[in-house]
């Protein structure tokens, strides 16, 4: 317990400042207000990465899931990250992820992390078995390993699409064929829910300046109630196309999981596109197909660093 100082013992804490002193001298005394400090621990951590999308996990919960991203997720002045990791335990599958942005801001799903969730929790032996059942605020997610390019890879159902205006949420009568703002003007876009809403823009041609203005402005514009994020895509070939995303609470981030498949969806939609697609971002690529009982993802995880770093403890009702 940490207390302010005063030299009287009988004073009205009901006020925050009074005054003090004589005539010529009078001025304000505030009281500085008492704050509960928590016991501290070392959280033990793994810096974790998905073809650059990198994220801190943790088994341990920090009194304050939300501040502890935005602390540590800071580039250069912390460890650095595009989001932090809960993996928890639960109740309704094998275990429980939760996600928290760089800025605080807690996301439904991320296409990227749960891989590396799950060889995370593979690795550690939190699940028995090559299959497994991760609980998210999108629903039971079910990664399972596969070997690709004599490669262990992580195949995730990520579910169905969802295109229903009211649940991505969108202000528009049909979101695969809307317009959002750009310069001067408007721009086509699709938008649809992948556990995350997406917004995809076909373009010919974009380069990171243009992404670095747009991205925000579209992701904030008033179609969007609760913001989305927004994928830029050009075609690489048959089935191919590149993907670059500005994500909603991370900013430009080097590759999203849940955005690809947003891309892959509206390519199939919109007749860009076979079932069978490949998504290339900066560090890679990811291979998505979209079938009728759902859109599925494959692509690698990998370990950065393991380590511990101060942080204060959960209080119970935090979990």
């Amino acid at each position: 317990m940490v207390r302010g100082k005063t030299s009287d013992p009988n004073r009205n804490t009901d006020k925050s400042c009074r005054k003090t002193g004589g005539r010529a001298g009078r001025r304000d005394r505030c009281v500085v207000p008492e704050r509960i400090s928590l016991p501290r621990f070392l959280m033990k951590i793994t810096k974790m990465q998905g073809l650059g999308n990198d994220f801190i996990l943790t088994e341990e919960l920090p009194a304050d899931p939300a501040a502890a991203a935005r602390r540590l997720c800071r580039r250069r002045l912390d460890i650095g990250a595009d989001g932090l990791v809960l993996v928890l335990p639960s109740q309704k599958a094998d275990l429980r992820m939760r996600i928290f942005n760089a800025d605080g801001s807690e996301a439904e799903m991320c296409g990227n992390a749960i891989r590396c969730v799950a060889r995370y929790a593979k690795d550690r032996g939190l699940v028995e078995g090559p299959d497994m059942r991760v609980e998210t605020l999108a629903g039971i997610m079910r990664p399972q390993f596969t070997e690709v390019n004599g490669e262990e890879w992580i195949r995730v159902d990520m579910g169905q699409p969802d295109l229903a205006p009211e649940r991505i949420p969108a202000r528009a009568e049909e979101p695969l064929h809307m317009e959002v703002p750009a310069d001067g003007g408007t721009l086509p876009a699709s938008a649809l829910l992948m556990g995350v809403p997406h917004a995809v823009l076909f373009v010919d041609e974009i380069d990171e300046e243009t992404i670095g203005r747009l991205g925000p402005r579209i992701s904030s514009c008033d179609l969007f109630p609760r913001d989305i994020n927004v994928n830029f895509v050009t075609r690489m070939g048959d089935d191919a196309f590149y993907v670059r995303t500005w994500e909603r609470g991370a900013g430009r981030t080097l590759a999203c999981g849940t955005g690809s498949c947003a891309a892959a969806v509206a390519a199939v939609m919109t007749g860009r596109s076979g079932r069978k697609v490949r998504i290339y971002v900066e560090a890679g690529w990811l291979d998505i197909e979209v079938t009728d009982d759902g859109v599925f993802m494959t692509g690698p995880a990998a370990y950065v660093f393991e380590g511990e770093t101060e942080m204060e403890t959960a209080a119970p009702d935090n979990i």
